[in-house]
């Protein structure tokens, strides 16, 4: 577990540069890709990530601290946003860069609200039946993300927010993917169970980390529904503006995306080490972004062809 920032954002006082700091500091992907944007959207962006990460790491911590205690502090950080609110609303002075970020971009409470129910349900849930239930796990906590960020970029077209739900969806997916053996040892599967049980896989194989024939698998089934989910977002990029909205959403798509392909380089093995991008393939593929940006003429598509090539629920 990575050590716990001193400069944990209080939400009513923060600033732009302790966000910014929180934000590099737990999420290296996102940090690397925000470069692109216009200075005012990035800090924008750095205090919408610095709440969300704040609200999922409280219940990362869920292995050493009482349900009792986590509740509390899901409560605590409900009860400060109903504050951040209020001042965003009330017309008094804002108090903080995080107040001045949810006004200017008139970004719903529900989001945040649902973003907390989300990592709040880590505290009690480990297990999920099927997909249904993970769906909706992932959109509480991704997909509300990727509408957040939509709100910050601007885009020329509603269709965007669809295809936001699905990038949340993608790198969620992911995440678990990647994740397994650290998600168990707190106590957590979010592989479906009647999808491990379709494979025939069990949770005392996750347990002695078992690969397999029947583990192989299940992780081509689950990495070809999240390459999916991000095929299906691609199609939302031409909706935000082309002043580095555009190529930020491109380069975390692809960067979390190359995620699954490490992982395939590895013959699947997600139990010996945690599969990322290296820096040096970061840049590579922020070059080619940046050379098909200059070839393109950015065209916004026809149509959004949001349906599925395959099917996403097994």
């Amino acid at each position: 577990m990575k050590k716990e920032l001193n400069i944990i954002p209080d939400f009513l006082k923060g600033k732009y540069n302790e966000y910014k700091d929180y934000t590099k500091h737990y999420a290296k992907s996102f940090y690397f890709s925000s470069f692109a944007l216009p200075k005012e959207k990035r800090n924008a962006a750095y205090a919408v990530y610095a709440f969300c990460r704040y609200a999922d790491n409280i219940t990362d911590i869920s292995k050493y601290e009482s349900p009792e205690f986590l509740e509390s502090k899901i409560n605590y950080l409900l009860e400060t946003l109903d504050e951040v609110y209020k001042h965003a609303n009330d017309g008094s002075k804002f108090i903080s860069d995080f107040t001045l970020t949810v006004k200017k971009y008139d970004i719903p409470k529900a989001f945040f609200r649902e973003l907390v129910e989300g990592v709040a349900s880590d505290i009690h849930k480990k297990v999920y039946y099927n997909f249904e239930e993970l769906d909706v796990y992932c959109y509480k906590v991704a997909s509300v993300v990727g509408l957040i960020m939509t709100k910050i970029m601007g885009y020329s077209n509603e269709v965007a927010l669809e295809h936001a739900v699905h990038l949340g969806k993608a790198m969620q997916l992911t995440n678990i993917l990647r994740d397994i053996a650290d998600d168990y040892s707190m106590g957590r599967i979010y592989l479906p169970k009647e999808e491990l049980d379709k494979f025939g896989y069990t949770e005392n194989d996750i347990k002695y980390k078992i690969i397999d024939e029947r583990f192989y698998a299940m992780m081509k089934f689950q990495i070809n529904r999240a390459r999916e989910f991000y095929r299906l977002a691609e199609k939302g990029i031409n909706y935000l503006p082309n002043d580095g909205s555009r190529s930020t959403v491109k380069m975390m798509s692809k960067i979390y995306s190359g995620i699954l392909g490490e992982i395939e380089n590895s013959n699947y093995d997600i139990y010996s080490k945690r599969h990322y991008v290296s820096t040096f393939s970061k840049v590579m593929m922020t070059m080619k972004i940046f050379a098909d940006k200059r070839s393109s003429k950015g065209k916004v598509p026809l149509n959004s062809d949001s349906k599925p090539a395959v099917n996403l629920e097994g």
